[in-house]
């Protein structure tokens, strides 16, 4: 296929994202490029992904290598998304997401899940920063620290682990076997993460100090407060620290807190307030170029395209007032006693990347064996 790279819309450990154009049909496609010497990692999710054919995966459109700049690059061709990652719709939202939408989400990221555990295969990695959002919703994205969990396909070494390790399950923190009930356990994490914004570990900075708390604490991250019975009941399923008692993607696809969730207009109407209180409500004043990348068959609150418009509805329809609420839930906006700590990127632990502000760790290269993360938590604790 003969195509033109444009701008790079993301970048991952080893490899840069960039959008691409055939040049034959103007087809818009992304391409995920390395250095052929450095594309080992590349390589396998290219074989992993061209196994795989399901409306919850991002779609494999084929692989090449390219000559750039006097360098061979390996190119893998995929979907195109063009809402971008899940973590960055959260935080257009202001960090929260609406539980409906939560539960819409989720339910596309399991049936995701659910096909590719069926073909004996575990993601590893499974977080915001993973899925992606198009038209249809959400797609499972980046196989790079996929694996088959098939025994008949080992070679009977230590199978190694990868992963962000703020969304590892415990018995991946020490160093035990990943399969599908870790991609669980990090969908759980996921879903705090879209509920609040934040990390579900809170208040630890240091990737050792964070991997040796979840593999060894016998804690389990916080479910929200303010979530529905129903979702609390959906997360505690998800985190359970013996991997053996955690629901399959099958099992938790009945879960009552999926029900509500089959919708996809009322997912994203439920979204949007249905008046504008003020200036920080999510959506209400947005511009005609953000709204561009939701689907056009989900603009469903026409009135509030217009500011004026729905001002007038409001002063023609209203009547008493009602300030009731389902949930009577109140988020701080404002403090003066305390101030936010910096943003700043601190490394650690050569791949192993801490963001203080957001908590985020991120570990999209960590192999090794059993012992091998024994020997960091023996220096670690000395």
């Amino acid at each position: 296929m003969d195509w033109t790279r444009g701008h790079t819309i993301g970048h991952g450990s080893s490899a840069a994202v960039s959008v691409a154009k055939s040049c034959f049909s103007d087809e818009v496609f992304a391409v995920k490029s390395v250095e052929l010497s450095q594309s080992q990692f590349l390589q396998k999710e290219q074989k992993i992904l061209s196994q795989l054919s399901s409306p919850y995966i991002v779609s494999y459109k084929g692989y090449d290598v390219t000559k750039e700049n006097n360098k061979l690059m390996f190119n893998l061709m995929m979907e195109y998304m063009s809402g971008g990652t899940l973590t960055d719709d959260i935080r257009k939202q202001s960090g929260r997401i609406n539980e409906r939408l939560i539960g819409y989400y989720t339910k596309q990221i399991l049936q995701g899940l659910e096909y590719i555990h069926s073909r004996s295969i575990a993601h590893c990695d499974i977080k915001g920063q993973n899925i992606l959002l198009g038209k249809t919703g959400a797609k499972i994205a980046d196989f790079g620290c996929a694996k088959s969990v098939d025994p008949a396909e080992r070679d009977g070494g230590a199978a190694p682990i990868g992963g962000t390790p703020m969304f590892m399950a415990p018995e991946v923190g020490r160093g035990e076997e990943q399969g599908c009930s870790a991609d669980i356990w990090a969908l759980g994490c996921t879903i705090i993460e879209m509920a609040t914004g934040g990390s579900p570990w809170t208040n630890v900075t240091n990737p050792i100090s964070l991997l040796y708390q979840i593999a060894f604490s016998g804690q389990s991250p916080n479910i929200p407060k303010f979530l529905s019975l129903e979702a609390k009941d959906f997360l505690s399923k998800c985190l359970r620290r013996d991997p053996k008692e955690r629901w399959t993607a099958k099992e938790l696809l009945k879960h009552p807190f999926l029900e509500q969730s089959n919708s996809k207009s009322t997912a994203i109407q439920d979204f949007f307030t249905s008046s504008p209180t003020s200036i920080l409500d999510q959506h209400i004043w947005n511009s005609v170029e953000e709204s561009e990348t939701i689907d056009s068959k989900i603009q469903t609150v026409s009135s509030m395209d217009c500011p004026l418009q729905r001002v007038r509805e409001l002063g023609l329809n209203s009547g008493k007032p009602n300030w009731c609420w389902d949930n009577e839930i109140w988020t701080t906006v404002r403090k003066t006693s305390e101030q936010n700590e910096g943003d700043d990127d601190k490394e650690a632990c050569g791949t192993v990347t801490a963001f203080s502000g957001s908590y985020e760790m991120e570990l999209e290269s960590c192999f090794g064996s059993e012992s091998q993360f024994s020997e960091a938590f023996d220096i670690f604790s000395k």
